[in-house]
């Protein structure tokens, strides 16, 4: 495990509950812990978004944690999920409701069930058609047949 002095706090701002346990009050701020409210400065792809908070002195993402949002680099379907959640919550108070078992995903973001007016936006994307239930996105896909030779030997 990394030392806490060697950690990428700007770029890392949340620790894992194992970190935490190991050396969260060495964090140079408050870990999240509990549902919290801010505003959504900006909407990255379907389900990614930069929120700020008046608790926090920097602006962090938020990874929502109950869907797939298809990648902005698949063209239409990536770039149709951002935009649709961009109308919807960028410049908008959001709530954001945190599982404190699986607060943090493994490229350090914070992982959230978004809100804004009391809707939820991943079940909203997923009924609309623009996500697809987190774990799901590669359900029914053939394959890579190489891939997977590979794997066996």
């Amino acid at each position: 495990m990394e030392f806490a002095d060697e950690h990428d706090w700007k770029n890392y701002p949340e620790l894992t509950n194992a970190q935490i346990e190991a050396y969260g009050l060495l964090s140079p701020h408050e870990q999240i812990l509990h549902d919290f409210t801010g505003t959504c400065i900006k909407v990255h792809d379907g389900d990614t978004i930069t929120i700020r908070t008046d608790f926090r002195d920097f602006d962090f993402p938020i990874r929502f944690s109950t869907i797939d949002a298809p990648e902005l680099n698949t063209g239409e379907p990536g770039e149709t999920a951002r935009d649709w959640l961009k109308e919807q919550i960028e410049g908008k108070e959001v709530d954001v409701k945190i599982n404190v078992k699986n607060r943090v995903e493994k490229w350090g973001r914070l992982l959230g069930d978004v809100h804004c007016m009391g809707m939820s936006l991943g079940d909203t994307e997923i009924s609309l058609g623009l996500a697809v239930p987190y774990g799901k996105a590669k359900e029914g896909e053939v394959p890579n047949i190489e891939k997977v030779f590979k794997e066996m030997i």
